[in-house]
């Protein structure tokens, strides 16, 4: 009998979780033909999420509990749910009950047809604004970055094959991010159309912080087409400045009269200037991201866990 692990990052989700878990065993009793086991993981959150994670373990011999020692983010939680999974299949959803647990055989209906990952697609996103506009760039960054396929659609609510977990835990590098991982592990990736839910209640926890932070993750750890690009600007750079000192020397060969102008030159020496900070902050990220890596910083620190043999 095959076994779906299912990995759920938790924060602020006190109330959506116990309803999350109450839908998967609901949707589990009807594919009876696996078992399945679900690993929460804890991100630090600061209400009582932990409290309810615990009461889920000790109430459930098949849910596990993980809780962290600090808040990692959620790429670092899902890393430490693939680790402790042993399913055949492993299952990726979110806390707040808009991705919908009772789709899960869509999901895993894709994987039995022989593709290798399978995420959701939603025809209508019920997140805010701002999520959407994040979504939109992280489409976007991604596709270029990272080759994504064009017509792939990429959420936080995907199924893999054993295998890929596998590859993907191997990575042990500071900066997780799972989009990567998968994509390096396989192309044999397809779609699936779920419903997306509105949110119960509270707000998405990821701010403008956090996405750009997330976004640096996966073009610094998996592509050095940032570096390729800066090359490209600082070569487009030096032939505009080499063009416009030959056109500043013949004009001044045709008329020697021509006053040589001190604003042009304040200008190109400020927009030369901010373009070497730029690229040399470009190349000081991937060192210090390279520094951090060599010193072995913890992808996260487990403080408890709930139901899971050391």
């Amino acid at each position: 009998m095959k076994k779906i692990s299912f990995v759920i990052p938790c924060y602020r989700s006190e109330h959506t979780l116990p309803h999350v878990i109450a839908e998967i065993e609901q949707k589990m009793k009807e594919m009876s033909q696996y078992e399945y086991d679900v690993f929460l993981i804890n991100d630090c959150s600061p209400d009582n999420t932990l409290e309810v994670v615990r009461e889920l373990c000790e109430t459930h011999e098949n849910i596990k509990g993980i809780s962290f020692a600090k808040n990692f983010g959620q790429h670092a939680a899902l890393m430490a749910g693939l680790r402790h999974s042993d399913g055949d299949y492993v299952v990726c959803l979110d806390d707040d009950g808009q991705t919908p647990a009772d789709e899960v055989d869509k999901l895993i209906g894709k994987l039995e047809e022989g593709y290798d990952a399978v995420y959701a697609k939603y025809d209508h996103k019920q997140h805010s604004t701002f999520r959407n506009l994040g979504s939109k760039v992280n489409e976007l960054m991604t596709r270029i970055l990272l080759e994504k396929p064009k017509d792939l659609y990429i959420s936080s609510y995907f199924a893999v094959r054993r295998f890929v977990v596998e590859d993907m835990i191997r990575y042990g590098n500071s900066y997780p991010y799972v989009i990567g991982l998968v994509l390096r592990a396989t192309k044999n990736i397809t779609n699936v159309s779920v419903n997306h839910r509105e949110r119960e209640e509270g707000t998405s926890g990821y701010t403008l912080k956090k996405l750009l932070s997330l976004w640096f993750n996966g073009f610094t750890a998996f592509s050095v087409k940032p570096l390729r690009i800066a090359t490209a600007i600082g070569c487009g750079c030096a032939g505009v400045g080499f063009l416009y000192g030959l056109y500043t020397i013949v004009k001044r060969l045709i008329n020697p009269a021509v006053p040589m102008g001190f604003s042009a030159l304040m200008s190109a020496t400020v927009f030369f200037g901010g373009m070497i900070m730029i690229l040399l902050g470009m190349i000081g990220e991937y060192i210090g991201r390279i520094y951090i890596s060599l010193n072995n910083s913890p992808q996260y620190v487990i403080r408890e866990r709930m139901n899971i043999e050391e």
